[in-house]
């Protein structure tokens, strides 16, 4: 970047505007920025700084104000800098934060916030980018391509900070040139190949877990396959079980193997134990179906003697049954009859019974059965108008009710009334305060903001004559340190045109005959003046009162600069009105106050008043709608009840008449309702009875048909024959038990199992005794446990076979397809480690650090050739990669070549002038190389503040000429100095003249001596 303008205005100690044209600086290629100490050289670069960056360098930027202190009260601070970078050209107007006199501010002051304008050239005319300060920042930063700390150590390099890059560290130089070249590009490919790395290791760890998760499955069937079986939690491994130096996929070789083996034995000793077990099993079922057909016998030998006990009581319960059974033929006969009779006995007493209630209750008609139709009907024409009757009750009550809602309507529509008419008089009250009030209520505002003007105005004028009496007193100060200066300073210059007049006498007292006079040459000496004092005296003297007169000098700037800045209060006070009299604004505040005091009385008294005015009215229209609803309702209610008594009259008329003397038609209903009972029952007792008699005679006639084909002489003969129902079903069950069992025995005997018994005991063939038996029975089962293990087991070898082959195919082909993932995890993780540093890279330098390395190289190899210059031919510059010392990174390291002795040396052995050549030479050669490289940032104006004062006169002379060789390279260098022979030397310069009231900026170009 280079800048072509820079303008300065209220910024620093530049009071006035200030203009510097870094164009006309550039064409000499290298110019001086000089003038007295602290004239303002340091911030020229600040408000260069200030301009790209909106801050100023290094701790400068701490607790400093930028707006001068020299400049008017509203003069803005400003600094405005045109500048190219990237082929493109800008314009930059940046202001600080300040405080701009104001009447209304508090303490007389409004803060400014700190603006920014960007601008670019384009096409011949300036066209505006932005006007936000982060924006401006953003778009700064990208066409610069540094941040403000590496811009004043590449560009600008302020007091004590030109050789921290010479002298830092390795991190520190390895994150400035990262951003100057641009390398974040190798940190990138850096990350890039650590994460390919570990996807490929993730990938490899997935197929190696795949691979021991086969061989342990392998390993666990084997283990199952064992003979002898371990305890529970003594299994071992697959690492224990595959020996030293032995392959996976020979180990799986050897186990399918053993595994097949395995199976092969356990089938031929399971055919073995099937053979055994069913041969046993035979034997066993032969002797026991032998036992069972034996026991069989001897329990069916016993069943029949018990059965030939038992006939001849069969014999005589099969006599009793049968009379039993011809008996229970004319058990109905007889049933009906007893039957008959009974029922007759009880509709006779039921009769008798309903007789005596009629005579009791004074009903006895001599038909009942033409009496009971009778009372029915009458029955049906009362059920039939008992509803009319509870309408005639429902309305009576509701014209007593209707009556009494007609009173409370019309009693409710007078009360509205009344209230209504009152309602409306204390509207009308109300409305005739309101009038009055709302004109005073109106000035409210006006009168608030009278009252706090008046207040405000008391106090400024307080303020202000504070502020008087501190200005008069101040200046009277000022006035005398000013008087007394000017008596200090002219005997100061008393005594100095005193020494001055006796510097002749003291040259006269020197003069020798024959001798040259050191002024004139001539040999004669006429008339030698006479010295007054001697000179040592004078000068001591005239330094004493020029001390005393810069101490006045001093003084007479403090006292100054607090008139100032008391006039600057005096006057924002003023313009406030602080001027006015303080007793007319007491006064004035007062009446302001009470006035507002009493406007907002009567404001708050109206709002009381609009607020009961609101409230009145919508009471009335409450009341108003009450008014109108009640009278409705009770000229409802009256004609309801008009009609309410007609109905009641007609339906009256109509029901009297068959109530019967009755006072209602219920109780005449329930009258008949127990008359109609009473003849109903009396009714059916004589049915009932005239049917009994006539069922008893039908009964004995049906028993005397039947009885003499049944075999017995009388009624009470069969009677005595019957059984009770469960004799019955018991000899009934007894006969049948015995038949059955009689049949059972029958079958038993002729069934092949009882006479191949009987043959077998007939020729002395025994079955086994149970203990023998028992011992058959334990030698099968026991060889059936074995068979059934034996099988087991070779089922379980023949899978344990089958999932051996399975999981060593799967294994070899896993394995297969892991081969080229591991080479490819391995070569990725030597090369991620390589970039990064580490594993086999010894220096560990990463891949970031050895391109940067490079550009040091060639910073190193460009700031050597002005080195060289500077130094005479004895110090060059070289870069090293050395390894760092406890395994830190190395490759960013610098050290000095002594040509003169051969010898290698850190940076920081040298010396103070050593160490400004040096690292003026790195910061030109960093330059170079940035400026060459691709991408790079364009350093084509370059500043060096300070230093030049630790070198000789040689080594001046030799830094001189290399900085004059910048030129050929079209680069601008400024020089921040007041050493005497650099003003000589350069005649291109900036000067800095300080003043009381402020520093002014200058360009000269000096003609050389």
């Amino acid at each position: 970047m280079r800048i072509h303008r820079l303008d300065i205005e209220a910024f620093g100690p530049f009071a006035t505007p200030q203009h510097i044209d870094f164009d006309q600086l550039s064409a000499q290629g290298l110019f001086l920025l000089n003038g007295a100490t602290g004239a303002g050289k340091t911030s020229i670069l600040d408000a260069i700084c200030f301009a790209l960056y909106g801050a100023v360098p290094g701790a400068r930027q701490e607790g400093k104000r930028l707006r001068s202190d020299h400049a008017a009260p509203g003069a803005e601070p400003r600094v405005v800098c045109e500048f190219s970078a990237r082929g493109r050209r800008f314009e930059v107007t940046r202001s600080p934060a300040w405080d701009r006199p104001s009447a209304r501010g508090r303490n007389g002051f409004t803060t400014q916030q700190a603006k920014t304008l960007l601008r670019e050239r384009v096409n011949g005319t300036w066209e505006e980018k932005s006007s936000r300060n982060d924006e401006v920042g953003a778009e700064l930063s990208d066409v610069l391509g540094m941040d403000r700390e590496q811009f004043t150590r590449v560009v600008m390099l302020p007091q004590g900070d030109f050789a921290a890059f010479l002298r830092s560290k390795a991190g520190d130089r390895l994150e400035l040139l990262q951003k100057l070249f641009g390398t974040q590009r190798f940190e990138s490919v850096e990350r890039h190949l650590a994460q390919q790395a570990a996807v490929a290791a993730g990938a490899v760890q997935e197929n190696t877990a795949e691979l021991t998760m086969l061989l342990d499955r392998v390993a666990a069937e084997r283990q199952q396959l064992d003979d002898h079986q371990a305890a529970p939690g003594d299994s071992a491994g697959t690492a224990a079980t595959i020996t030293a130096g032995q392959e996976p996929e020979e180990w799986l070789a050897e186990a399918e193997a053993e595994v097949v083996a395995v199976w092969q034995r356990r089938q031929d000793e399971a055919t073995e134990a099937e053979s055994a077990a069913a041969r046993l099993a035979g034997k066993f079922q032969e002797a026991q179906e032998k036992a069972l057909r034996h026991g069989r016998l001897g329990a069916a030998m016993q069943r029949r003697i018990l059965l030939e006990l038992a006939a001849p009581r069969a014999h005589e319960n099969r006599e009793r049954l049968s009379r039993h059974r011809r008996a229970a033929v004319l058990s109905g006969q007889l049933e009906a009859v007893d039957a008959a009779a009974r029922k007759l006995q009880a509709a006779t007493a039921l009769a008798a019974g309903i007789r005596s209630t009629m005579d009791e209750a004074g009903v006895n008609p001599v038909n009942p059965t033409a009496s009971l139709e009778v009372v029915k009907a009458s029955c049906a024409v009362l059920e039939a108008r008992l509803p009319d009757e509870q309408r005639l009750d429902g309305l009576a009550t509701r014209m007593v009710a209707k009556r009494a809602e007609s009173a409370e309507h019309a009693a409710a529509s007078e009360a509205a009334r009344s209230a209504l008419e009152k309602l409306r008089e204390e509207v009308a009250t109300v409305e005739s305060h309101i009038g009055p009030l709302e004109p005073v209520a109106e000035k409210l505002s006006e009168l608030e903001r009278e009252a706090a003007a008046a207040t405000e105005l008391v106090g400024i004028v307080g303020r202000y004559a504070a502020a008087a009496d501190d200005l008069e007193d101040i200046t009277g100060k000022h006035l005398q340190a000013r008087s007394a200066s000017q008596d200090v300073r002219q005997q100061w210059l008393d005594i100095r045109e005193l020494r001055l007049a006796n510097a002749a006498g003291e040259l006269a007292a020197a003069l020798e005959d024959g001798v040259p006079c050191a002024v004139c040459g001539s040999e004669d000496h006429p008339n030698p003046a006479a010295a007054v004092r001697s000179a040592l005296s004078l000068a001591q003297e005239e330094e004493e009162l020029k001390e005393r007169f810069d101490a006045t000098e001093r003084a007479v700037g403090e006292l100054a600069g607090q008139v100032s800045e008391a006039a600057q209060v005096l006057a924002g006070l003023k313009a406030q009105g602080g001027s006015a009299d303080a007793a007319e604004a007491e006064s004035k505040r007062a009446d302001a106050q009470q006035a507002l005091s009493a406007a907002r009385k009567t404001a708050a008294s109206l709002e009381t008043l609009r607020s009961r005015q609101q409230s009145l009215a919508q009471r009335i229209d409450l009341v108003e709608e009450e008014l109108s609803g009640s009278l409705a309702n009770a000229a409802q209610a009256s004609s309801e009840v008009s009609l309410l008594e007609e109905q009641h009259a007609d339906l009256e008329k109509e029901l009297a008449g068959l109530r019967g003397g009755f006072p209602s038609l219920r109780e005449r209903l329930d009258a008949l309702s127990a008359e109609r009972t009473l003849l109903q029952a009396a009714t059916d007792a004589e049915r009932n009875v005239e049917s009994a008699v006539q069922a008893q005679e039908d009964a004995i006639a049906s028993l005397g048909r039947v009885l003499p084909e049944s075999g017995f002489g009388s009624a009470e003969e069969a009677r005595r024959e019957l059984l009770p129902p469960a004799d019955v079903v018991g000899l009934e069950k007894d006969l049948a038990d015995f038949d059955a069992e009689s049949s059972r025995l029958d079958e038993l005997f002729a069934g092949e199992d009882l006479v191949l018994a009987a043959k077998e005991v007939s020729i002395g063939e025994l079955p086994l005794p149970d203990t023998e038996l028992a011992g058959v029975k334990l030698l099968a089962a026991d060889a059936a446990d074995k068979a059934r293990a034996a099988a087991l087991a070779a089922g379980l070898a023949g899978k344990s076979s089958e999932a051996v082959s399975r999981f060593r195919k799967a294994y070899i082909e896993l394995a297969d397809a892991g081969k080229e993932p591991r080479n490819k995890a391995r070569l990725l993780a030597e090369l991620a480690d390589t970039v990064r540093g580490s594993g086999d890279n010894s220096y560990r330098m990463s891949l970031n650090t050895y391109v940067l390395a490079g550009r040091l190289e060639q910073v190193a190899i460009a700031a050597s050739e002005r080195l060289v210059a500077m130094s005479d031919g004895r110090y060059t510059l070289q870069h090293t990669d050395a390894k760092a010392a406890r395994g830190a990174k190395s490759g960013l390291g610098l050290e000095v070549v002594d040509e003169w002795t051969g010898q290698r040396r850190d940076t920081s052995t040298l010396s103070g002038g050593e160490s400004f050549m040096a690292s003026l030479s790195l910061a030109l050669g960093l330059a170079d190389v940035v400026q060459q490289e691709a991408g790079g940032v364009d350093i084509e104006t370059l500043f060096v503040d300070e230093g030049f004062g630790s070198l000789d006169e040689q080594a001046l002379e030799q830094v001189m000429d290399a900085l004059e060789g910048l030129r050929d390279g079209g680069r601008v260098v400024g020089l921040v100095s007041h050493v005497a022979e650099m003003k000589q030397r350069i005649t291109s310069q900036v000067q800095v003249v300080k003043g009381r009231h402020g520093s002014t900026v200058r360009i000269a170009e000096l003609v050389p001596a």
